[in-house]
């Protein structure tokens, strides 16, 4: 299994951000081929010490980081990461990695 983590910096409007975030970005996000899941963040998102940069956090599940790779080429990847600078003008923060359970 692979993740592909996506943290939102926070926006200056954060009820816009939501809005758009619920409404478009997840349901293109959510047609990218191979995915197997797709969880976010349900409150702050804070450091175990306080206050973080980041609004939300996505954690997008796949069979392994080359599924990733593909699924981020093909057309309907290409057009979730363009849709990206429609909402998060704050910037993000994406990290790819193989998970295994312990």
């Amino acid at each position: 299994m692979a993740k592909l983590l996506v943290l939102y910096k926070k926006p200056a409007d954060a009820a816009a951000f939501d809005s758009y975030y619920f409404s478009t970005h997840i349901p293109i996000a959510k047609k990218i081929v191979g995915l197997r899941g797709y969880e976010i963040s349900s409150g702050p998102v804070n450091r175990l010490g306080g206050e973080s940069p980041y609004h939300l956090m996505a954690a997008l599940s796949f069979d392994s980081v080359e599924a990733i790779q593909q699924a981020l080429a093909s057309p309907e990847g290409a057009a979730t990461a363009a849709d990206v600078a429609n909402f998060a003008q704050a910037g993000v923060d994406m990290f790819v990695c193989e998970t295994r359970e312990v």
